[in-house]
């Protein structure tokens, strides 16, 4: 864990890189401790049917959501979230000069005991830094 899941707004597909903007949050979450680098996963899902505001089809948005095992204290949780926040607002500063944008982000704990895992992604990182 974490699992970031960004939902946007179809009329956003051609004004935003989606998969840099992945990468900004992938690379940015890497850099934080609280993190564990190999359970990182980030999709993003385009919505083709919403209403925002007024109704007008020129606002578009972006939502993110960290799903995260439960566990971390709220303080580093707050520092997270913060960073990866203002990581992407950085990302999006030209998009959102020239474009009705709203931007939101939210971070949930995930109970471990209603939240089983596997997968082989660590054991292929080690064999792949053993290769170089």
């Amino acid at each position: 864990m974490p699992h970031f899941h960004v939902e946007y707004s179809g009329n956003l597909e051609d004004k935003i890189d989606m998969a840099g903007l992945c990468e900004c949050i992938r690379a940015t979450a890497a850099d934080i401790d609280t993190f564990p680098m190999p359970g990182i996963r980030v999709r993003a899902t385009k919505v083709d049917h919403y209403a925002i505001a007024n109704g007008n089809p020129a606002h578009g948005f972006i939502d993110i959501s960290i799903r995260l095992r439960a566990g971390r204290p709220d303080e580093v949780k707050q520092d997270a979230t913060a960073r990866i926040f203002d990581a992407v607002k950085a990302y999006l500063a030209p998009a959102l000069l020239q474009h009705s944008i709203a931007l939101s982000l939210e971070m949930r704990d995930i109970d471990p005991n209603l939240s089983p895992k596997t997968g082989t992604i660590r054991d292929h990182l080690a064999a792949n830094t053993q290769e170089t």
